[in-house]
């Protein structure tokens, strides 16, 4: 797993680099991205499975903030990102991992 933060100078974006790997992965067949930043909407966009049988996704988000996220393999099961800035507790009594646009 990891998270890659690069501050763009041209806007007030962070590109953030999301990485799940095969084994942190269980052979999934997809893994999802959801947190604050799309609404934790499970019709979003799979994250691109790569030959390693890693998960990748890039996102642009506005610096300053800080997301909660959390992965969503085969449409069934939540996992955490072990590299997240932080964790929060959510309204399930669960972890979600906390990624922070400030620099």
């Amino acid at each position: 797993m990891s998270l890659k933060k690069q501050f763009l100078k041209s806007k007030p974006v962070c590109k953030v680099s999301f990485r799940l790997d095969a084994a942190e992965a269980s052979g999934a067949n997809t893994v999802q991205l959801l947190g604050d930043f799309n609404n934790w909407d499970k019709s979003a966009e799979p994250m691109a499975k790569l030959k390693s049988n890693d998960f990748t996704a890039v996102l642009e988000l506005e610096s300053g903030k800080d997301y909660q996220f959390r992965y969503f393999i085969d449409g069934s099961s939540w996992k955490n990102d072990s590299q997240a800035d932080q964790f929060v507790t959510n309204a399930f009594g669960e972890l979600n991992g906390v990624v922070s646009t400030a620099e």
